[in-house]
């Protein structure tokens, strides 16, 4: 239990970090109670010393360290640019690339002349045929079409890759916003046609025209919404999963030219695919039947102007920004135009420069503790798994299997992607079509009709976050994200392990959560789970559903989180926290933490965990993130978690008399 004395030593302890504990105390705020408010207890200090800026719609301690890495990128980035280069090096592509972000005033001298001669081919098309394959060559540059289409390991066939088609075609994200009728969501949808007839006006058509244009995108993405399935639904890996040959594809899906598609992708040696979502197809096929070709040369030539937008005159990029950034997420103002630069540089060579940041920031003690806090993290992982009595021994035995199967990444890859074929000079436009070519090609090459690659990596290493992949059964944990405020080398182990060690424990959970626990150790959809174990599982995991689906997280609308859509990422942060601690009780079992200004090791922890989610959001960002985001608000990840927590409660003398409260038979009890 926090003492008065402990909160004074707490409050006395003014320096910026106290020492050995990673912690902040300023962060704090103290005049809050751990059991009425343990989000506002631990962060509200960084709350208030963070306050929303005009760039920004969340600001969190993840957009905190991301912000460092931008600098330090930027850093790298202009070194490169200070000297010259030989045409074709990488640095001579990193410095072309950043410059030509930079450079406004070509941009605003060019207006729209990168993408006026492909605006005319979309407008002179004379058929629906010459507008297929001016739509087919648009989406080899990186143009959205009416779906989408990418390749990626068998998720029943976990060694060998396989072309998948999923939904798309929804230029606002997700189905949600063209269908509800709430007053703000009818709002984003009359905002988004009036940046639809901005746009084209700015690219030459009438005002009469450009408005047909708005009203044309919007009913047709709206028909394609009313099939789309929901964020929900498509975390069902069963249900997105239709494989078949090439020829039962064209069988079944006639009205869509396919040999024409694959090849312009460079695909013609395509052998069976997956069809996530048949109705969407479907309504594609019937949307290319039904359309006038006017309406489909309107929404081909949106799309390429919409995909433009941000490469152009910065009066697009203006007007882009007012929609995706102010109406969408309430953002105030654009990031730096060197913010942009360097974002344009890290999608187009993200890895090169990942190549340098390693070496100038990521030390390689640091790669050999976080290591270490992976196998302590899979130790307590298997403890905890032999502790459930929901799960069955058998289970428990091939659980084990898959949990000693994991793939762990560490900082970055062993092998890096060469770009020597990525051609890259002085216009925006070119370089993001050169870049998009690239990828296809490159995604065709290495993983057409070919075995996995586990050694590739899904985010570079200077990016803020991990992942699981439940195909090649990895956990991947990139150098941007070890350092505070989750990795502190300085720090001990009830701060690593509240930060960094959850994490770990996330990503392990992922392994187990309600779809990865459907992936067998060797990453193929398969149910190895018995069918009691299943039951039970899902009874408990209904208990974290119903709680977040009880959580309001706008007050004001009585919005409410969506316990189903944020079910997995919600058992990962339990089972995270579940695993970590008894991982920091392993740790110190035979040498207890001592207390530190006042605090035990096990609410330095929970303080540690708490820290991680600090943030500030506007109500637009919070709309936004409830339609597409799998995750918790930053508040809940805490507030959500902590009271299902027995250590909680011990940790900080949490009674049935403070609100945070939840009886013990109420209590989420799976890992």
């Amino acid at each position: 239990m926090i003492t008065a004395a402990s909160m004074a030593a707490i409050a006395m302890s003014a320096q910026a970090q106290t020492l050995g504990t990673g912690l902040h105390p300023e962060d704090m705020d103290l005049t809050a109670k751990p059991g009425t408010d343990f989000y506002q207890y631990a962060t509200g200090g960084w709350q208030k010393a963070h306050p929303l800026t005009d760039e920004y719609s969340r600001y969190g301690a993840f957009d905190e360290l991301a912000e460092n890495n931008n600098k330090q990128m930027q850093s790298i980035i202009l070194e490169v640019t200070s000297k010259k280069h030989k045409a074709g090096t990488v640095e001579q592509k990193i410095a072309s690339m950043y410059n030509c972000v930079m450079d406004s005033a070509r941009l605003a001298k060019d207006g729209i002349k990168p993408i006026k001669a492909d605006l005319k081919r979309i407008q002179k098309a004379k058929t629906l045929g010459q507008l297929r394959a001016l739509e087919y060559e648009l989406a080899l540059n990186g143009v959205p079409s009416l779906f989408s289409l990418f390749i990626d390991a068998d998720i029943k066939n976990s060694r060998q890759n396989l072309v998948y088609i999923t939904q798309g075609g929804l230029t606002l994200g997700q189905k949600d916003y063209y269908l509800e009728q709430d007053e703000a969501t009818a709002n984003i949808r009359e905002e988004y046609k009036k940046l639809i007839a901005d746009q084209m006006q700015h690219c030459g058509y009438k005002e009469a025209q450009a408005r047909e244009v708005a009203e044309t995108v919007l009913r047709i993405e709206t028909r394609i919404a009313k099939v789309s399935k929901s964020m929900t639904e498509l975390r069902d890996n069963e249900a997105n999963y239709h494989k078949m040959t090439i020829a039962q594809l064209k069988a079944d899906y006639p009205g869509i030219d396919w040999t024409r598609l694959f090849a312009a992708l460079g695909m013609q040696e395509i052998k069976e695919l997956s069809v996530g979502q048949p109705e969407v197809i479907r309504e594609v096929e019937q949307i290319l039947a039904e359309e006038s070709l006017e309406a489909q040369r309107q929404l081909v030539a949106w799309h390429l102007v919409d995909a433009a937008a941000t490469c152009l005159d910065p009066k697009m990029e203006d007007r882009n920004f007012a929609f995706y950034g102010t109406v969408m997420s309430g953002k105030k103002e654009q990031r730096p135009r060197w913010k942009r630069a360097v974002s344009s540089v890290e999608g187009a060579l993200g890895e090169a420069l990942g190549q340098i940041y390693v070496k100038k920031y990521f030390p390689a003690e640091a790669k050999a503790r976080m290591e270490q806090l992976v196998k302590n993290l899979q130790v307590a992982l298997g403890e905890r798994i032999d502790a459930q009595d929901w799960m069955s021994d058998e289970t428990k035995r091939v659980a084990h299997e898959k949990l000693d199967a994991f793939l762990v990444k560490v900082g970055y890859p062993n092998q890096w992607k060469d770009y020597s074929n990525l051609p890259i000079g002085d216009c925006r436009w070119e370089n993001v079509k050169a870049c998009a070519r690239w990828s296809m090609a490159d995604m065709v090459e290495r993983k057409l009709n070919k075995p996995v690659d586990h050694n590739e990596w899904y985010m570079t290493p200077q990016t803020v976050n991990a992942y699981y992949n439940p195909t090649t059964n990895e956990i991947c944990f990139p150098a941007g994200i070890l350092q505070p405020p989750f990795f502190d080398m300085q720090a001990d182990d009830a701060f690593n392990y509240g930060a960094i060690g959850v994490v770990i424990g996330h990503e392990m959970t992922h392994g187990f959560d309600d779809q990865g626990a459907k992936f067998d150790k060797e990453g193929n959809l398969k149910q190895w789970w018995t069918t009691d174990d299943t039951r039970r599982f899902e009874e408990r995991i209904d208990v974290m559903r119903q709680y977040h689906n009880n959580i309001v997280v706008l007050e004001s609308e009585e919005l409410h989180a969506n316990g189903s859509f944020t079910l997995g990422e919600n058992i990962a942060d339990h089972g995270g926290l579940m695993i970590s601690y008894q991982a920091l009780q392993n740790a110190t079992k035979n040498n207890p933490l001592p207390v530190k200004d006042g605090l035990t090791a096990a609410q330095r922890f929970f303080l540690a965990y708490a820290g991680v989610w600090g943030q500030n959001i506007r109500d637009e960002e919070i709309r936004k993130r409830v339609k597409s985001d799998p995750h918790q608000l930053g508040k809940w990840r805490v507030n959500g978690q902590m009271p299902h927590m027995d250590a909680w409660y011990e940790a900080f003398g949490i009674t049935e008399q403070d609100p945070m409260y939840v009886k013990p038979e109420e209590r989420v009890i799976v890992w």
